[in-house]
């Protein structure tokens, strides 16, 4: 049994890129697609220079050192938190945790690096 089928349908013989308008159109497509898709990378951080710590400091000593940093700013937000009323005062108290908290997880670091002392 013979069952005819359609043809198929005539494409367009020309290239999307035959004439300018449609190049452009294109173009505009791609830039729009890449400004969604392909968001631009960030650059580098670059610390600045101006602060620096010397790089011959041993990883103990640093952490020492931010310990006593941690808790001297918490020793401030403290003083600072009785001094201001509602609602800063637990802003103030919360931000105390948050610090005290890093003062802890130094504090960790040290025991884990010195068990001894």
């Amino acid at each position: 049994m013979f069952k005819p089928t359609p043809n198929p349908p005539e494409s367009d013989p020309t290239s999307p890129y035959e004439s300018l308008d449609s190049k452009k159109l294109h173009d505009a497509a791609d830039r729009a697609l890449d400004h969604y898709l392909k968001p631009p990378k960030e650059p580098a951080r670059k610390p600045s220079k101006m602060f620096i710590v010397a790089p011959g400091v041993d990883s103990e000593s640093l952490l020492a050192h931010a310990c006593e940093s941690m808790k001297s700013a918490s020793m401030m937000l403290s003083d600072f938190a009785a001094l201001v009323g509602e609602p800063y005062c637990s802003t103030m108290l919360g931000i105390q945790q948050v610090v005290m908290n890093g003062e802890l997880a130094v504090n960790r670091v040290l025991d884990n690096l010195d068990p001894q002392g």
